[in-house]
């Protein structure tokens, strides 16, 4: 619900923790009542795929290194990274080209900072493999 273009992930995540506040005060102050928080288990949503935090983070990515080896070893070292690769077109919208949306697997039993932090970290990692990739199959 927050995004922009390039790669300044810490100013979408303030972005969107300062929205998130600004709705919580918002129906506290004309219920008097709070968002549910549990301490080891984040925010009680209604959709229990977003349990825990909910919290997805993504990035869109081109990567014609990873597109030449072949989708599903993407997906595999994705996997392996404790990442989500998805085409840009959503959940269901599959790959065209060789811009993927990639964000964190998990949802549960991790805060959001390291939520946020497993996507770059892997992100980066992906972009590193595929500069060599490349090279690996002449792009």
């Amino acid at each position: 619900i927050s995004m922009q273009k390039g790669g300044d992930v810490r100013e979408v995540f303030a972005r969107l923790a300062k929205g998130i506040e600004a709705v919580r005060t918002s129906v506290f102050n004309a219920s008097g009542k709070d968002f549910l928080l549990d301490e080891k288990y984040g925010y009680i949503h209604s959709c229990p795929t977003n349990l825990g935090t909910g919290m997805r983070a993504s990035v869109h990515i081109d990567l014609p290194g990873w597109t030449a080896e072949g989708v599903d070893k993407l997906k595999a070292r994705c996997e392996s990274l404790n990442l989500q690769p998805r085409g840009t077109r959503g959940e269901s919208g599959g790959q065209t080209g060789i811009t993927y949306d990639i964000s964190n697997k998990h949802r549960l039993g991790y805060s959001e900072v390291q939520l946020v932090q497993c996507m770059i970290d892997g992100v980066n990692t992906l972009y590193k493999e595929d500069l060599e990739l490349q090279k690996k199959h002449g792009l």
